[in-house]
């Protein structure tokens, strides 16, 4: 898991922490014929930088499948109800 020190806020929560690389379609998928085929090298290694707490909040609420094919962009992540709830939790977090 690729990590960053906190120069920049997490891309859905805003707070400045220690964040990890999100693929927005799960490396799980990238051998798949349905993703491979439909999208470059570049495209299947598109990501967000997000802290912890909202990554385990993504992994969470969906799995690796309905997050390449309905989540796989930072867009569809920030209008999603149910991350929204979470990421609104998150954000009111203390930063450690």
């Amino acid at each position: 898991m690729r990590t960053r020190a906190p120069d920049e806020p997490c891309q859905l929560c805003g707070r400045k922490i220690a964040l990890t690389f999100h693929h927005l379609i799960p490396r799980k998928m990238h051998r798949r014929p349905r993703f491979y085929k439909q999208y470059t090298r570049e495209q299947l290694n598109q990501g967000i930088w997000v802290c912890r707490a909202c990554h385990r909040g993504i992994h969470k609420h969906y799995d690796e499948m309905t997050l390449a094919r309905d989540y796989n962009t930072l867009e569809q992540l920030q209008t999603d109800s149910q991350l929204q709830k979470h990421v609104a939790w998150v954000a009111k977090q203390r930063q450690a």
